[in-house]
């Protein structure tokens, strides 16, 4: 590992390793922290992303295709995400997610992160009204959450609604239910296979004759990449630091503004578990 690196450095392109930042989630503990780093970056005019790599696989532009069809999917009226796996015991007493000075905000930084994600992509980032968390959240004797969920809701009456846990068999499932269709994908953070990933639709979907099945039934849609989502991801942020480094670009805003969005969300699901589930209010 360290000859890799060490041949890294000597490369001409370490400068963008250097002065460009790619963050893991979650990319901080509270908003004003986050504010903190990308204000650094903004002044140096270096570019800002988070991994969260299912953005950058290519099912997902084709999924936005899809939702932002009115005909086939409608408005959308429900979310629901789900993210968990099944923590050994190892990770439950030594990750560094489970550690109350390190990664304070555990499941819900973790694999929640994914799921707050996932649910302003569908609505195309716009911030729900009001943050409410389920009751009886799991913690650790430390105080660090294994597992939470928490309900989201718009002022036009959409609903969102996720679940993360450490403690859960692995799920990685997303649905969106509109007024003339749903989208639905078993795999949105890790696809089961890294050459290609699929999702299903059901449209105007209706009671069979006799009510014995759907008709139509929901369709499949398979995506094939050349690449896995991790390499489109760091391909994407070294085409921003090309355009910034070579043809005087400007960072690429959108990155650092969903990020911060998705925090935004965290924070208002974490004070309403600390605030005994009671509702909190996002500003817009």
């Amino acid at each position: 590992m360290w000859s890799y690196w060490r041949a890294l450095l000597l490369t001409d392109s370490f400068g963008v390793i250097y002065t460009h930042v790619l963050l893991e989630k979650p990319t901080a503990l509270c908003a004003a922290d986050l504010d903190a780093i990308l204000a650094a970056c903004d002044a140096a005019g270096v570019q800002f992303m988070d991994s969260t790599m299912w953005m950058h696989h290519p099912r997902t532009a084709k999924m936005r295709e899809l939702v932002g069809d009115k005909d086939a999917i409608g408005d959308i009226k429900v979310i629901n995400s789900v993210f968990g796996f099944r923590a050994n015991e190892d990770f439950l007493q030594n990750d560094i997610r489970v550690k109350p000075d390190l990664d304070a905000l555990g499941a819900l930084g973790d694999v929640g992160w994914y799921c707050i994600r996932a649910i302003l992509w569908a609505v195309d980032y716009e911030l729900p009204r009001t943050v409410i968390a389920l009751r009886d959240p799991v913690k650790n004797r430390a105080g660090v959450l294994l597992a939470c969920g928490a309900t989201l809701y718009w002022a036009d009456g959409k609903t969102a609604t996720f679940n993360c846990s450490f403690l859960t068999n692995l799920t990685m499932d997303i649905t969106l239910v509109g007024t003339n269709g749903t989208l639905h994908v078993t795999d949105f953070v890790i696809p089961y296979e890294e050459k290609s990933a699929e999702f299903s639709v059901a449209s105007k979907s209706s009671f069979a004759n006799l009510h014995i099945g759907w008709d139509p039934l929901p369709s499949k849609h398979v995506v094939a990449t050349d690449l896995p989502q991790e390499a489109l991801m760091v391909q994407e942020l070294a085409r921003l630091v090309q355009s910034i480094r070579d043809a005087g670009g400007k960072p690429e805003g959108k990155w650092p503004a969903i990020t911060r969005k998705t925090q935004v969300v965290l924070d208002a699901v974490k004070a309403s578990i600390d605030k005994g589930s009671e509702p909190v209010e996002i500003a817009s």
